[in-house]
């Protein structure tokens, strides 16, 4: 039966997957009121993603505030650069900050109205590659943001990962065969508030047709707010919305959804240790 609308039942819990914290202002209290709307909406964890190296200290002091906020290391591919870092350089502040994922990374050739890419295409790619062999160095999952560059990100990834460590094709919107075909290579599927949108009938047929223990939810926030939030900037209270609309479109409940995202989370994410039962969620 449908649960378009309903509650989680404690002790089912969310994890937000991708978000990005570090857009929000630690010193204004931004960060910890975003964090407390989330954990009273049932959100039990949080991945904040990198977009790029100089911002690691600030991204992980939030981590090391919030117990339940995990993050990665790495450049976005849209991130302008004035110099590329090293293989070595990668992996030393994979080594520093001891994230538990490598993201966000990817690529994205999506191009601009004058037909050209925001970072040249060759940038992407060894940018990419590195980041990609740094993980398998360290025995880290990734977090891949992938753009009109389907044949290119999936050779990446089997070319350079161990499929036994795996990742997640962040934000998915491609088809059913791209995600199965990196399924095959060890990865996770997630699907974010867009799943809600009226035009975003090809991601619910992806939520009705991958395997639940493939799926993993996000909000990429402060962008993709869901409905009925449209307009506004997103945050991690509003993947609920996400898992309800996966839970309706796969006629299951929304706790199913929950606790089977949240075991998703941590069998990819190992580094992720799970926050035990706590005062935060009791009235979740």
């Amino acid at each position: 039966m449908s649960q378009s609308a309903e509650q989680l039942s404690w002790p089912s819990v969310l994890i937000d997957s991708h978000c990005h914290l570090d857009r929000l202002e630690p010193a204004s209290g931004e960060v910890d009121a975003v964090l407390a709307r989330a954990r009273e909406a049932g959100v039990r964890g949080f991945l904040a993603v990198a977009t790029n190296l100089e911002g690691m200290p600030s991204l992980a002091e939030i981590g090391r505030r919030h117990d339940d906020v995990f993050y990665g290391v790495g450049i976005h591919p849209m991130q302008i650069l004035e110099s590329e870092p090293t293989f070595e350089e990668i992996k030393d502040c994979i080594e520093r900050f001891e994230p538990v994922a490598v993201g966000e990374i990817g690529l994205d050739f999506q191009t601009d109205e004058q037909g050209a890419l925001r970072v040249p295409r060759e940038t992407q790619l060894t940018r990419f590659e590195r980041h990609l062999r740094a993980a398998r160095e360290a025995e880290l999952p990734v977090s891949v943001h992938t753009r009109a560059a389907r044949e290119e990100t999936l050779e990446m990834i089997e070319q350079h990962l161990d499929p036994n460590v795996g990742g997640v094709l962040h934000c998915f919107t491609e088809d059913l065969d791209m995600a199965r075909r990196a399924v095959a290579h060890g990865f996770m599927i997630s699907l974010s508030g867009i799943v809600t949108f009226a035009s975003a009938e090809n991601v619910r047929a992806l939520a009705r047709a991958l395997p639940l223990d493939r799926l993993l939810l996000e909000t990429d926030s402060p962008w993709l707010s869901p409905v009925p939030y449209r307009g506004r900037p997103n945050e991690p209270a509003r993947v609920l919305e996400v898992a309800r609309v996966i839970a309706n479109e796969r006629n299951i409940s929304l706790d199913e959804v929950a606790m089977q995202t949240t075991a998703n989370f941590h069998r990819l994410f190992r580094r992720a240790t799970p926050i035990h039962d706590d005062a935060r969620f009791a009235t979740a």
